[in-house]
């Protein structure tokens, strides 16, 4: 019996579900095998780029000042205080480091480690004089690997006050190489080439602590320790025998002096252990009266010379000392030197008086601890101890 078109029988519609069945599940097969090949053929993704790690402050002074030569970020580590990074320059003295300040408080100084620090902080007297511990800027900057940490240590205002240090300014002139000394009227500005390293000799050996001027006008102001075991070298008006004689001395020994120079002379030591700093720019002269100029000329003239003189150290690269300290020429000053040193923006200033510094001390009328000719390492001893 035949079939009617367009209808299917049931075995046929059986055959017909089972191959539809079959192609399916084919070509389902062959999809998911396409789609496995074409993944396995695109290419990975990309790692993530890491963050890089933050550089330390002391790291990035590096990083923005890496084109100076003999670089060194020197960090500070003080109990109350958080202090950036300062950079200094290695084999250089180190130049201004901080002076803290806190209520109730006085800085006791710098040191390399902490246990020093410590130790100076229960007592400022076993390290403040040693300049084998308290770093200062007497000292050469020496770090490691472009870096140093400095321990800072506390005292109190009572401790200083009860120190009673007397601190000495050494003033030097002149030098001769003639052990009998020289003629005429200025004899006794001259020392002794030989007694003046015997001197330096003699402070670098009795481990004098040297101040510098932002230390002694912390110290005046009560706020910084120093022990009475301190003293200042300086020598007025860069004299030839002072540049190619004494001072070279200062460097060979490493002890730290200042150079009270006219700046308008230009002559200035060309020494790391020697600090260039005012006597004038061009008032070391005889005024109208035959007194110093810096009580002849008016506060606005004054101040007007000291402006030059304080442009003329930054020029060789003086900075934040170039208005700390000056040394009145001849020793003349009055009310009216005080007040043109005021508008030229200087805050010391050393007479040819004989004393020592100590706390309250008048910062424009600093007294000094004269040095003639004839005065070895026997009378600085009876002088500074």
């Amino acid at each position: 019996m035949g079939t009617r078109r367009g209808h299917l029988t049931p075995w046929t519609r059986t055959a017909w579900a089972a191959l539809i069945v079959v192609a399916a599940t084919t070509m389902t097969a062959c999809g998911t095998a396409g789609a496995t090949t074409d993944a396995s053929t695109q290419t990975p993704s990309e790692a993530p780029t890491p963050t890089p790690t933050p550089l330390t402050p002391a790291e990035q002074l590096l990083a923005d000042n890496a084109a100076t030569p003999g670089v060194c970020a020197v960090s500070f580590t003080l109990d109350g205080a958080t202090l950036d990074p300062q950079l200094q320059i290695q084999d250089r003295l180190y130049d201004h480091l901080p002076i803290p300040r806190a209520d109730g408080r006085a800085f006791a100084g710098w040191y390399a480690d902490a246990a020093t620090a410590a130790a100076a902080s229960a007592d400022p007297a076993t390290g403040a004089g040693n300049p084998a511990t308290r770093v200062n800027g007497s000292d050469l900057v020496a770090c490691t690997d472009q870096q140093v940490t400095l321990y800072g240590a506390w005292t109190t205002p009572d401790a200083v006050t009860a120190a009673n240090a007397r601190i000495s300014i050494l003033m030097y002139h002149q030098f001769t190489d003639k052990p009998e000394g020289e003629s005429g009227w200025l004899r006794g500005n001259y020392s002794y080439i030989e007694d003046y390293r015997a001197s330096m000799q003699y402070i670098k050996d009795s481990a004098f602590y040297l101040p510098t001027w932002d230390e002694l006008s912390a110290f005046i102001d009560g706020v910084l320790y120093l022990p009475d075991h301190s003293a200042i070298v300086t020598d007025d008006d860069a004299d030839p025998t002072w540049l190619t004689m004494a001072s070279p001395i200062n460097e060979q020994l490493q002890v730290m002096a200042t150079s009270f120079d006219i700046t308008g002379d230009g002559a200035v030591p060309q020494n790391r252990f020697i600090l260039p700093r005012s006597h004038t720019n061009n008032m070391h002269t005889a005024g109208a009266n035959g007194k110093g100029q810096m009580v002849n000329l008016t506060p606005e003239e004054i101040a007007a010379d000291m402006t030059v003189s304080a442009e003329a150290l930054r020029g060789i690269g003086v900075t934040a000392g170039a208005t700390e300290i000056m040394a009145y020429p001849y020793g003349h000053y009055d009310d009216r030197s005080k007040q043109g040193l005021t508008m030229a923006g200087f805050e010391m200033a050393r007479t040819i008086e004989q004393g020592y510094v100590s706390v309250g001390s008048d910062k424009l009328a600093l007294p000094c601890v004269r040095i003639n000719f004839g005065m070895g390492v026997a009378a600085l001893k009876d002088l500074i101890g």
